[in-house]
């Protein structure tokens, strides 16, 4: 199975970041030129999806679905029958390396394997599937956004670069948000405990490359004037999420903030 790493050529230090946690891992990687907006003006300029229209995608967002497709394109023409894909910010857990140096234990009918945690709430069917080392595997039923580790079947790779080759679109939503049917047509799992998280919430040091550009949207759509939403919205927001609750509870799926597994070894 091949590694993947997205890295920007102007941006060697999180290379060399990336580099210094598969070795800690014991693994070794492919690194992937990441497309980069500032070289690629022309990219605002192609279709973007319907679910963007209120608020934009940001030329750093395009540039990081069309880096994630060069991982695709390569996992799509791999011989493996998986291919796991990384952002160059990713820091892993200590037992990271034994499950990405095999394949046998992702479940015959998985399109998709999240990695990651974003550290926000999701939900997860109740069934769970050991994977040994203290992981368990459980199906994704929500969003759980970020892509900044996950394994890829090589059948989902060929879909996903069929879904966005005319339309722009956010990758994460692509991949785990079931409002997209490139998601809610897949068989996705999430790792319980977590493999891997962005460094950003582990220590803070390498700052998100697309949260500017996003908020930079925001602004310009109008979506960040401050203005709290009316008592009669809030009010209808927390009705469907208790709503949601109790159906997750019947359909046996619940809620969870997925942890990360220690970083560091113990003793």
């Amino acid at each position: 199975m091949k590694r993947l790493v997205i890295n920007l050529d102007r941006s060697p230090d999180r290379l060399a970041h990336t580099t210094a946690e598969f070795a800690r891992i014991g693994l070794g990687f492919e690194r992937v030129a990441a497309i980069d907006a500032r070289h690629h003006p022309e990219l605002m300029l192609q279709r973007q999806h319907p679910l963007h229209a209120v608020q934009r995608l940001s030329g750093s967002e395009i540039a990081c679905l069309h880096s994630h497709r060069a991982c695709w394109t390569i996992i799509a023409q791999d011989d493996a029958p998986y291919g796991a894909v990384f952002e160059d910010d990713i820091v892993f857990s200590a037992k990271a390396g034994a499950l990405l140096a095999d394949t046998s234990w992702i479940p015959a009918d998985a399109d998709v394997v999240k990695l990651e945690t974003f550290f926000h709430t999701t939900v997860i069917q109740r069934e769970r599937f050991s994977v040994g080392g203290g992981f368990s595997l459980f199906r994704l039923r929500k969003n759980h956004i970020g892509t900044g580790g996950y394994l890829l079947s090589r059948q989902t790779a060929r879909a996903l670069l069929e879904a966005t080759a005319e339309v722009n679109v956010a990758v994460d939503s692509l991949i785990f948000d079931p409002a997209f049917a490139t998601s809610s047509g897949k068989t996705i799992y999430q790792l319980v405990p977590a493999l891997c998280a962005q460094e950003q919430f582990v220590g803070n040091r390498l700052p998100s490359l697309v949260e500017p550009g996003r908020e930079a949207e925001w602004v310009a759509s109008g979506l960040a004037d401050g203005h709290r939403m009316p008592a009669l919205a809030r009010i209808r927001r927390e009705a469907r999420r208790a709503a949601r609750q109790i159906t997750d509870l019947c359909r046996l799926r619940r809620q969870i903030v997925v942890p990360l597994a220690p970083v560091e070894a113990n003793d």
